[in-house]
């Protein structure tokens, strides 16, 4: 059994991790840290979790995970797992960070979408980043794993095999992802409190949304050219679940079969991407991945401007983030992939 710690298990990630973690076969949790809650049953935070965990949240402790976890999942604030990946690497643990701490390469975009100097650009280099669907090999092994954010996500599986078969000449994408309120976390803000979101449909960073880096940084490595992608998120009152829609001009126009079949092509193989064409719900929706890691492809065509939209529905909490961090564990650690994720969506959800 591989001891595992999560830090910062009180949020919806958290939360999210220690459901898919309980039912692991091959993991035992040994440790969840939480400073506002330490001492207190996790069942008090996570009442969907009572009677999975015996142990009580605690302070987080550098000693004491050395000595209780083998791999630690850090479900930490932007900035926050900086202060803290070295050091685990240091005293061997695996870490896979769901911050977007490392999973720039360039230590230089850190300025410009986060405000920060990124203090260990060495770490950079030796991070992978967890998106199974690109980076499976890679995955093997790896001591520091990076997981996605949720919008990059299914912005980059949305264009992957659109970029990587050449649909378009013209590398510029424009990816509309609609979020749902867990997004924001499990502390309300003004924009994230219920009463302020239901009903709303409302953009939000439309002059720049920091999950473009991500994006075009893993984009442009599958085409081996500069990719640019401006993504806007609009927040909606769906309570899980992120669907973006990736807009492109094409240089001519293509038969929706030969889309499918490189769709197909891109993605044979791959346990969590299913592609939606055609029958009584004919695009992906979000509704249908609920609760599971799947992420739901497709495309639409107006072929009068030679117009495609690729589409990608994701679970923002699963897929987005917890789910995609234990599938990238998994390989990881030559576990079968979808170990602990075998959890078909909600219906009705």
């Amino acid at each position: 059994m591989i001891r595992t710690a999560v830090v910062g298990g009180s949020g919806y990630t958290g939360g999210e991790l220690l459901r898919l973690l309980s039912v692991h076969p091959k993991v035992e949790v040994t440790m969840v840290t939480s400073r506002e809650y330490a001492g207190k049953p996790i069942s008090l935070i996570h009442p969907n979790l009572k009677g999975f965990f015996s142990i009580n949240f605690t302070n987080f402790s550098l000693d004491k995970i050395g000595e209780k976890a083998d791999v630690v999942f850090l479900g930490l604030p932007h900035g926050v797992s900086l202060n803290y990946v070295p050091k685990l690497l240091e005293i061997g643990l695996q870490v896979v960070d769901l911050s977007a701490d490392f999973r720039l390469k360039d230590p230089s975009i850190y300025k410009y979408w986060y405000g920060i100097e990124h203090p260990y650009p060495d770490l950079l280099n030796k991070a992978v980043y967890g998106l199974p669907e690109l980076h499976g090999d890679d995955l093997r092994g790896a001591k520091l794993i990076a997981s996605p954010g949720c919008n990059a996500t299914a912005t980059i599986l949305a264009l992957a095999p659109a970029v990587k078969w050449g649909f378009t000449s013209n590398l510029k994408f424009v990816s509309d992802v609609k979020v749902s309120s867990s997004e924001g976390g499990a502390k309300p803000s003004e924009g994230s409190h219920h009463p302020e979101r239901q009903n709303a449909i409302r953009p939000y960073e439309a002059e720049g949304h920091r999950h473009a880096a991500e994006a075009e940084q893993e984009l442009s490595l599958i085409g081996k050219k500069d990719v640019k992608i401006s993504i806007i998120p609009h927040a909606i009152s769906s309570v899980r679940g992120a669907m973006a829609s990736a807009h492109m001009w094409l240089d001519s126009q293509l038969e929706d079969m030969e889309i499918w079949k490189k769709l197909a092509e891109f993605y044979r193989g791959k346990k969590f991407v299913r592609i939606v064409r055609g029958g009584i719900h004919p695009y992906p929706d979000p509704k249908y991945v609920i609760g599971s890691n799947f992420a739901d492809v497709g495309f639409a065509q107006e072929k009068r401007l030679m117009r495609l939209t690729m589409f990608s529905a994701i679970d923002n909490l699963m897929k987005g983030a917890a789910g995609q961090a234990v599938q990238s564990f998994n390989i990881s650690r030559g576990f079968e992939e979808d170990e602990g994720l075998r959890l078909p969506p909600l219906r009705p959800a």
